[in-house]
């Protein structure tokens, strides 16, 4: 079998002519700030999520650390306060967590959806638990029903992390329409690529306007775009120039450009494709891989549960079969793999918290066992099948 020439990545960008034509105008217009692209494209993503509030800022770590930012001063968090987190997801969701001086508290993982088990949460609230972190992983949405009975019950405030997901369906509903806030990102490698780019959204007014102002500097709500000191009467117009320089929190500098919100607006008008083309390329994967199912586990789904197959996850099933021999037999080949979001396992929270990864047991057999392959739009069909062929050549030589 010949080597490919190109690698087959985890992530493509999908800069299609209707993204060159909407960026050409933002450059033409010579207004690269806060626009009318950036203002549809918020306005367009919350409707598709049933929330009423969308802000755009510069990164979905950006959108989940002013989440908590700012239920932090409505609420009035103090640093006792504990976030409940799966032990398997990115680093950025600990990260925002002690950024804003809370205690990161972990719980396990479904073994077949990868997400955050609810069964395991309830053992882990305690007095001092403000939220729960529904993080929605590799594409599939968590279970967000007994999570919602859950955060229901003990009054906890629902951050989704919907960074991997969006326009997934749960049930009927699509995730990022339960949270409090639900965060999104925009970033190279995800379901829309915008180069840089993430949302919070909510339904609550006020968070809306504390999460722009963070995203602002701090800045006073009155003026958070360079059009509201426009079309004012006089007496309006004399209280935005006297506040306009006025700052009433500490805040972030988080903003994006209008050519970040042209591309993200001309990718979501073509979502459909995006995932369609996502769904047709795991569903050539699974029925393919169906052979090997005694070695490897492939993703799993679940009736009345969408899938937006941002990855393709494999976790290997035999003893038999080393990880990293698999890996390296499919780096060489020029077919890209990335871990399966090890957590727990990660020195930073080795140092913090010492070696707890054993406390997780589902955690520990993805951190040691699984890995992720691309499945976008963008892998041709030649591709598709030069990936199989080369799971066939390993296999073969199982004994």
């Amino acid at each position: 079998m010949d080597k490919i020439k190109n690698q087959i990545g985890v992530g493509t960008a999908n800069i299609s002519n209707r993204a060159k034509e909407y960026v050409n105008d933002v450059l033409n217009s010579g207004r690269l700030s806060y626009g009318k692209y950036l203002k549809k494209f918020e306005e367009e993503f919350a409707r598709e999520h049933e929330k009423k509030y969308a802000v755009m800022m510069n990164s979905g770590t950006s959108a989940l650390r002013l989440a908590l930012a700012c239920l932090k001063e409505k609420y009035n968090w103090g640093p006792e306060t504990e976030i409940i987190l799966p032990a398997v997801t990115f680093i950025a969701d600990f990260n925002v967590i002690i950024d804003q001086g809370f205690k990161p508290v972990f719980v396990d993982v479904d073994s077949l959806s990868y997400n955050i088990d609810p069964k395991k949460i309830v053992e882990k609230i305690t007095p001092n638990t403000k939220a729960i972190m529904a993080i929605h992983l590799f594409g599939q949405p968590a279970d967000m029903d007994p999570i919602m009975d859950i955060c229901n019950k003990y009054n906890l405030k629902v951050i989704e992390d919907s960074c991997e997901t969006m326009f997934v369906p749960y049930k009927g509903k699509k995730v990022g329409s339960f949270g409090d806030i639900s965060c999104f990102s925009t970033y190279m490698a995800h379901l829309l690529t915008s180069g840089v780019g993430g949302l919070a959204l909510t339904n609550n007014e006020e968070y809306a306007v504390i999460l722009r102002s963070l995203m602002n500097h701090g800045r006073d709500s009155i003026y958070l775009s360079i059009d509201d000191d426009k079309g004012l009467s006089k007496q309006d117009l004399s209280k935005v120039v006297l506040n306009r320089f006025s700052f009433v929190r500490p805040g972030y500098s988080f903003r994006v450009t209008e050519m970040e919100g042209a591309l993200a607006l001309a990718q979501f008008e073509e979502r459909q494709d995006i995932l369609d083309g996502r769904a047709d390329c795991a569903g050539y994967y699974i029925s393919q891989l169906a052979q090997f199912e005694d070695y490897i586990q492939l993703p799993h789904s679940v009736p009345n549960i969408g899938h937006a197959y941002m990855m393709f996850p494999i976790v290997i099933k035999d003893a038999r079969i080393s990880k990293k021999d698999l890996v390296l037999f499919l780096e060489e080949h020029n077919i890209e793999t990335r871990d399966m979001l090890p957590l727990v396992n990660q020195p930073v929270i080795i140092k913090q918290f010492g070696s707890i990864e054993d406390q997780y047991p589902v955690a520990k057999w993805i951190n040691n066992n699984g890995f992720y392959i691309g499945s976008h739009e963008k892998i041709t069909q030649e591709e598709r099948e030069y990936v199989i062929a080369v799971f066939k050549e390993f296999f073969i030589n199982i004994k």
